[in-house]
């Protein structure tokens, strides 16, 4: 069963479409890309990749990418007190200072920035 990367970044999407399972969220913000990867611990599946991977600031990008087990199993308690934090500490920094709305030019910077976050992942996991 292929592992699962749950991204809003179609460039995530479009580049690792045949090695992963794809959860394509288009649309949904940060937070809400963690919250789904919080429902899906609360299914079974396991946290492969930190939430808060990167330099980059939760209030600074509109893009993640989590990868998650595809296999369900135990809960996992430790990989759910991981995404729990996250979102706490991104909704902090949001609330601080909202994400601003940039223009497609930069949205594209940070959508490679994401990407390259996958590359390098994705070769630590054996994926490649």
């Amino acid at each position: 069963m292929k592992n699962i990367i749950v991204t809003n970044n179609y460039l995530v999407r479009d580049k690792f479409n045949s090695l992963f399972e794809i959860e394509f969220v288009e649309g949904l913000d940060y937070l809400e890309v963690l919250s789904i990867v919080r429902d899906k611990l609360h299914i079974g599946h396991q946290l492969l990749t930190h939430p808060l991977s990167g330099s980059i600031k939760p209030n600074e990008t509109p893009y993640k990418s989590v990868v998650i087990s595809g296999k369900r199993a135990e809960l996992d308690q430790s990989g759910l007190i991981i995404v729990e934090e996250s979102i706490v500490t991104a909704s902090k920094f949001i609330a601080n200072k909202p994400t601003p709305n940039w223009p497609e030019g930069i949205l594209d910077d940070f959508r490679v920035i994401d990407l390259s976050l996958m590359e390098n992942v994705i070769e630590r996991l054996g994926h490649r």
